[in-house]
């Protein structure tokens, strides 16, 4: 029985007590006790009302008093390191990373091995950026930060496998950079270093279903921007430009001109979206020997459709860049203006959730004025004289003519057209391993490809990879 109805028996045995024996007592005294009675009776209801209220919920679910008070420390706790965690600067950080140990054989350099954080800059000792040393065999370690008012801060780090290895030389630095909210998050300034953002191919290995890139994404694309610019989401669309320099950090003597670089992106749902990119402006001209920047334009178009099991990208591109081509005018000397375009495609399949098979068809059109990509239109020897064909990524002219010494012999004046048709097969371990293999046949129409074993020159080459991409 509660305390509440074990009080209303006596209080009503008092008030018939009070009648008999207190004759004396006037009615309106009477009243008065009742009053203060019936007071005291609510007193103590609301009394018990309020212990009833300070009674742990946790109570009602079933845990003990002891359980109760578990509860409330493990609360304190946790309030505490939440609050450490936001002194310490580490709220709304998020750090991830990957490797991908790479195994290469290349048949036409005779090369066959690992490859893992090795050097690009052949000033020290580096290999060079070539389609079979290209940013695979990395180790990446990205730090992402976002504060209280919207702003993000990114570090990647990615020792002589990222693009300030290749712009550098010697940076660790892939990317650094920052977004700044502009009065909504819909509108944000960038700046800071940014790897290109053009194609449907990502330069992370996590983001490719091969381990080699496509030949638009080697040859015809820049490596990064140094910059600052904007970034516009409005609905379904994605806009960002920058007036930065490409594939520099500092501009030289006599250089500055910088370029204006631009992307969209359309996404008509989940599944399926298309967008464009283009560069315009002035950048560094190997051909020139003076070393003096030249006009470049860039665009391209690129397109990804997902369908169950089926994946689809493709991408077109158009190049040109000013005085760049990789052989001068056999008359005048002059440089002349190099132009090319090229076509990239991409179909996977899941045979299981686990198990992919890809398919990718590159094709680059590089004929005009002697050849010249972009970034490759301009090789010495090692005394210093000018040669005219990239024996090994098979760019520039057919390179059994000797253009080296007369450039007015027929066929100099061509470039080499390049296509390149992978296949390749990935196997998801874990949800943070994945197994790649993949086979790659290489060709030209001119005899662009040195076979270091057999030294002679060869219009196709051959190339078989194989790596493990772990991640977290």
């Amino acid at each position: 029985m509660s305390k509440t109805k074990s009080l209303r028996p006596t209080l009503l045995a008092l008030a018939l007590a009070s009648c008999f024996p207190a004759m004396a007592q006037t009615n309106a005294e009477v009243l008065g006790e009742l009053r203060a009675l019936r007071e005291r009776v609510t007193e103590l209801e609301n009394k018990l009302k309020a212990a009833e209220a300070k009674t742990p919920a946790a109570a009602q679910w079933g845990m003990t008093p002891e359980q109760a008070r578990e509860l409330s420390r493990v609360t304190v706790k946790t309030e505490a390191l939440e609050d450490s965690r936001d002194a310490s600067g580490l709220r709304l950080l998020k750090i991830s990373g990957y490797i991908d140990p790479t195994f290469i054989y290349n048949k036409a350099q005779n090369t066959s091995g690992f490859q893992f954080l090795n050097k690009v800059d052949t000033a020290n000792g580096g290999d060079g950026y070539n389609y079979d040393n290209s940013y695979f065999g990395a180790a990446v370690l990205d730090f992402q930060k976002e504060t209280e008012s919207g702003t993000r801060w990114r570090l990647t780090l990615a020792p002589n496998r990222g693009v300030g290895a290749v712009i550098d030389g010697s940076s660790p630095v892939h990317e650094a950079s920052v977004s700044v909210p502009l009065g909504s998050l819909q509108t944000r300034l960038i700046a800071g270093q940014v790897p290109d953002w053009s194609g449907y191919e990502y330069l992370p290995s996590t983001q490719n279903k091969l381990i080699t890139h496509n030949l638009l994404f080697d040859f015809t694309l820049p490596t990064a921007y140094t910059g600052v610019g904007f970034e516009i989401t409005e609905g379904k669309w994605i806009v960002k430009s920058m007036l930065a320099n490409m594939n520099s950090t500092k501009r030289t003597q006599g250089n500055t001109t910088p370029v204006i670089a631009y992307r969209a992106d359309y996404s008509r749902g989940e599944y399926q979206g298309f967008g464009f990119a283009g560069v315009h402006g002035k950048a560094a001209n190997y051909a020139d020997p003076n070393g003096v920047d030249s006009r470049v334009d860039l665009f391209e178009v690129d397109g990804y459709f997902i369908r169950g099991d089926w994946t689809l990208q493709g991408q077109l591109s158009y190049g040109a860049q000013k005085k760049a081509a990789i052989v001068p005018d056999p008359l005048t000397g002059e440089l002349r203006d190099a132009k090319w375009t090229g076509l990239s495609a991409l179909a996977a399949y899941k045979f299981t959730p686990r198990f992919e098979g890809t398919m990718r068809y590159d094709y680059v059109r590089n004929d005009k004025n002697g050849g010249g990509l972009l970034g490759y239109t301009g090789f010495v020897d090692d005394s210093g004289n000018p040669l005219y064909t990239d024996t090994r990524n098979g760019i520039g002219v057919d390179s059994t003519l000797g253009c080296e010494t007369d450039p007015t012999i027929d066929g100099c004046s061509r470039g080499a057209n390049r296509s390149a048709l992978t296949l390749g097969l990935s196997y998801l371990f874990d949800l943070n391993t994945t197994f790649r293999v993949e086979y790659r046949f290489d060709s030209a129409d001119r005899a662009v490809f040195y076979d270091v074993k057999a030294d002679s020159y060869r219009k196709n080459n051959q190339l078989f990879g194989a790596s493990v991409l772990v991640s977290f």
